[in-house]
């Protein structure tokens, strides 16, 4: 597969995640998607190596390959991220600073960690959630382990609900890292991101552009893709 020219890599605009079909893959690409991923959670019904080996992954010429993986262990992580030549960890689940620390010891030096902060109904717990992980990273910080946070809406599933969270709560807080917003972002609510002090550095899609789990409605992105609100200096 060969990547069209992209946009500008160092300023993404859109994610798609849970993508299972090579012959998707490739109109994503073609469109200049800037991130692909690809989950590694067996539980989630886009468990990509049900559809697809990891030398498929590996063939994908693309800068912005996500593995998406939960609680999963640092050898397999390492393992996948080499054969499937990823470009990027996404950590779902409830992988500590040490975790984080140790994985980026693991993996390549140019493989970029997202550390997913979950957030759920409850307005004090994630206001709590948010300033313990702000507030007592330094070291994960100082070691440049977290290159980007990204902010999904919580569930038992870890992602892939299509539900949105209250995103004016990252109002409340000084981001430290560039970061992805998900859960629920669609056509609908797009305008609602120009509410944000910060805005985010990439928006991630889902199950939202669904026509089935990892079936993706191609065209619904394509639309979406020119819906994004912009920035004065041309991102998001």
């Amino acid at each position: 597969m060969n990547q069209q020219p992209a946009t500008n890599y160092s300023s993404p605009t859109l994610k798609v995640c849970g993508l299972t079909k090579l012959s998707q893959i490739q109109e994503l690409i073609d469109i200049n998607v800037d991130f692909l991923g690809f989950i590694f959670y067996e539980k989630s019904p886009r468990y990509v190596l049900n559809h697809l080996r990891l030398e498929d992954i590996a063939q994908i010429n693309h800068q912005g390959k996500v593995g998406v993986f939960v609680n999963e262990k640092i050898e397999t992580i390492v393992e996948i991220a080499e054969k499937a030549k990823l470009n990027l960890i996404q950590l779902h689940g409830d992988e500590n600073d040490h975790f984080i620390l140790e994985l980026k010891k693991r993996l390549s030096p140019d493989i970029k960690i997202i550390k997913v902060i979950r957030i759920g109904n409850e307005i004090s717990e994630n206001k709590r959630k948010i300033t313990q992980i702000f507030s007592n990273n330094p070291e994960a910080q100082n070691q440049h382990s977290i290159s980007y946070y990204l902010f999904d809406t919580d569930s038992k599933a870890f992602g892939g609900t299509g539900q949105q969270f209250d995103w004016h709560l990252l109002n409340e807080f000084e981001i430290p890292f560039p970061y992805f917003l998900s859960g629920g972002i669609s056509e609908e609510n797009i305008k609602n991101i120009e509410e944000l002090k910060q805005k985010p550095f990439a928006l991630d899609i889902n199950s939202k552009f669904e026509i089935a789990p990892g079936d993706k409605d191609i065209n619904r992105i394509k639309k979406f893709k020119t819906i994004i609100p912009m920035n004065p200096n041309g991102t998001i």
